[in-house]
Protein backbone atom coordinates (compact mmCIF):
# COMPACT_ATOMS: atom_id res chain seq x y z
CA UNK A 1 0.00 0.00 0.00
CA UNK A 2 2.58 2.42 1.12
CA UNK A 3 4.56 1.60 -2.15
CA UNK A 4 1.32 2.33 -4.42
CA UNK A 5 0.61 5.56 -2.40
CA UNK A 6 4.04 6.85 -3.16
CA UNK A 7 4.12 6.15 -6.81
CA UNK A 8 0.74 8.02 -7.16
CA UNK A 9 2.05 10.75 -5.01
CA UNK A 10 5.22 10.80 -7.47
CA UNK A 11 3.16 10.50 -10.33
CA UNK A 12 0.99 13.30 -9.69
CA UNK A 13 3.70 15.92 -8.13
CA UNK A 14 6.02 15.43 -11.07
CA UNK A 15 3.60 16.20 -13.56
CA UNK A 16 1.62 19.22 -11.20
CA UNK A 17 5.92 20.55 -11.30
CA UNK A 18 5.82 20.66 -15.18
CA UNK A 19 2.22 22.26 -15.26
CA UNK A 20 2.87 25.11 -12.82
CA UNK A 21 6.50 25.92 -14.25
CA UNK A 22 8.92 23.96 -12.08
CA UNK A 23 10.29 21.82 -14.85
CA UNK A 24 9.13 22.62 -18.19
CA UNK A 25 7.17 20.64 -20.81
CA UNK A 26 9.26 18.12 -22.68
CA UNK A 27 7.78 18.78 -25.79
CA UNK A 28 5.41 21.62 -27.26
CA UNK A 29 3.55 22.52 -30.58
CA UNK A 30 1.62 20.12 -31.72
CA UNK A 31 2.46 16.94 -30.21
CA UNK A 32 1.70 18.85 -26.88
CA UNK A 33 -1.56 19.92 -28.05
CA UNK A 34 -1.87 15.52 -29.18
CA UNK A 35 -0.79 14.08 -25.89
CA UNK A 36 -2.85 16.96 -23.82
CA UNK A 37 -6.10 15.73 -25.24
CA UNK A 38 -5.14 12.01 -24.84
CA UNK A 39 -4.06 12.11 -21.42
CA UNK A 40 -7.04 14.08 -20.83
CA UNK A 41 -9.51 11.44 -22.76
CA UNK A 42 -7.38 8.70 -20.69
CA UNK A 43 -8.32 10.80 -17.19
CA UNK A 44 -12.05 10.51 -17.95
CA UNK A 45 -11.32 6.95 -18.48
CA UNK A 46 -9.81 6.29 -15.59
CA UNK A 47 -12.28 8.45 -13.59
CA UNK A 48 -15.10 6.28 -14.98
CA UNK A 49 -13.29 3.01 -14.74
CA UNK A 50 -12.43 3.64 -11.20
CA UNK A 51 -16.15 4.86 -10.59
CA UNK A 52 -17.82 1.57 -12.35
CA UNK A 53 -15.26 -0.41 -10.74
CA UNK A 54 -15.90 0.81 -7.35
CA UNK A 55 -19.79 1.05 -7.20
CA UNK A 56 -19.66 -2.88 -8.78
CA UNK A 57 -17.31 -4.10 -6.20
CA UNK A 58 -19.38 -2.85 -3.37
CA UNK A 59 -19.14 -4.71 -0.03
CA UNK A 60 -16.51 -6.47 -1.28
CA UNK A 61 -13.90 -3.97 -1.20
CA UNK A 62 -11.14 -3.59 0.66
CA UNK A 63 -7.90 -1.67 0.55
CA UNK A 64 -5.93 -4.61 0.39
CA UNK A 65 -5.59 -7.14 -2.21
CA UNK A 66 -6.76 -10.50 -0.44
CA UNK A 67 -10.36 -11.11 -0.93
CA UNK A 68 -12.69 -10.77 2.32
CA UNK A 69 -14.24 -13.79 3.52
CA UNK A 70 -17.65 -12.56 3.25
CA UNK A 71 -16.53 -11.13 -0.68
CA UNK A 72 -18.46 -12.90 -3.79
CA UNK A 73 -16.93 -13.07 -7.26
CA UNK A 74 -17.92 -10.12 -9.11
CA UNK A 75 -17.91 -10.52 -12.73
CA UNK A 76 -19.95 -8.44 -14.18
CA UNK A 77 -20.20 -4.25 -14.46
CA UNK A 78 -16.68 -2.88 -15.05
CA UNK A 79 -15.36 -6.64 -14.06
CA UNK A 80 -16.85 -7.53 -17.42
CA UNK A 81 -14.40 -5.78 -19.16
CA UNK A 82 -11.08 -6.45 -16.80
CA UNK A 83 -10.56 -8.25 -13.87
CA UNK A 84 -8.94 -5.87 -12.00
CA UNK A 85 -10.56 -2.23 -12.98
CA UNK A 86 -9.49 -0.25 -9.79
CA UNK A 87 -5.52 -0.80 -10.97
CA UNK A 88 -6.55 -0.43 -14.52
CA UNK A 89 -7.93 3.44 -13.47
CA UNK A 90 -4.64 3.79 -11.97
CA UNK A 91 -2.21 2.90 -15.18
CA UNK A 92 -4.67 5.26 -17.12
CA UNK A 93 -5.05 8.55 -14.88
CA UNK A 94 -0.96 7.79 -14.62
CA UNK A 95 0.12 7.42 -18.16
CA UNK A 96 -3.00 10.70 -18.74
CA UNK A 97 -1.19 12.95 -16.66
CA UNK A 98 1.99 11.76 -17.78
CA UNK A 99 0.84 12.71 -21.33
CA UNK A 100 -1.14 15.94 -20.01
CA UNK A 101 1.89 17.36 -18.21
CA UNK A 102 4.40 16.26 -21.05
CA UNK A 103 6.53 15.06 -18.34
CA UNK A 104 8.84 11.77 -19.08
CA UNK A 105 9.28 11.86 -15.64
CA UNK A 106 5.32 11.45 -14.82
CA UNK A 107 5.66 9.04 -17.59
CA UNK A 108 8.37 6.58 -15.86
CA UNK A 109 6.54 6.88 -12.54
CA UNK A 110 3.73 5.77 -14.32
CA UNK A 111 5.45 3.07 -15.91
CA UNK A 112 6.51 2.21 -12.47
CA UNK A 113 2.87 2.70 -11.41
CA UNK A 114 1.71 0.14 -14.02
CA UNK A 115 4.34 -2.70 -13.24
CA UNK A 116 3.25 -2.11 -9.15
CA UNK A 117 -0.35 -2.45 -10.19
CA UNK A 118 0.41 -5.55 -12.51
CA UNK A 119 2.54 -7.37 -9.79
CA UNK A 120 -0.82 -6.53 -7.16
CA UNK A 121 -3.09 -7.84 -9.94
CA UNK A 122 -1.10 -11.22 -10.11
CA UNK A 123 -0.61 -11.44 -6.79
CA UNK A 124 -4.50 -10.76 -5.81
CA UNK A 125 -5.10 -13.40 -8.82
CA UNK A 126 -3.45 -16.25 -6.94
CA UNK A 127 -5.93 -15.94 -3.88
CA UNK A 128 -8.94 -15.38 -6.49
CA UNK A 129 -7.88 -18.51 -7.86
CA UNK A 130 -7.88 -20.40 -4.55
CA UNK A 131 -10.72 -18.66 -3.15
CA UNK A 132 -13.38 -19.42 -6.32
CA UNK A 133 -14.07 -22.09 -8.69
CA UNK A 134 -15.05 -20.26 -11.24
CA UNK A 135 -12.27 -17.60 -11.40
CA UNK A 136 -10.49 -19.47 -14.21
CA UNK A 137 -12.83 -19.23 -16.74
CA UNK A 138 -13.49 -15.49 -15.88
CA UNK A 139 -9.80 -15.03 -15.93
CA UNK A 140 -9.79 -16.62 -19.58
CA UNK A 141 -12.42 -14.87 -21.08
CA UNK A 142 -11.58 -11.45 -19.39
CA UNK A 143 -8.58 -8.78 -19.93
CA UNK A 144 -6.63 -7.69 -16.77
CA UNK A 145 -5.96 -4.34 -16.65
CA UNK A 146 -6.76 -2.66 -20.01
CA UNK A 147 -10.31 -3.25 -21.79
CA UNK A 148 -9.94 -4.92 -25.05
CA UNK A 149 -5.80 -4.98 -24.56
CA UNK A 150 -3.97 -6.45 -21.23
Amino acid sequence: MAVQLTLMAGVAASGLAGLVGLAGPAWSGWPRMVTSVVGLVLIVAAATLFWRGWRDLSDNLTAFPKPLETARLVDTGAYALVRHPLYGALVFIGVGWALFSASPVTMALAGLLTIFADMKARREEVWLMARYDSYGSYRARTHRLIPWLY
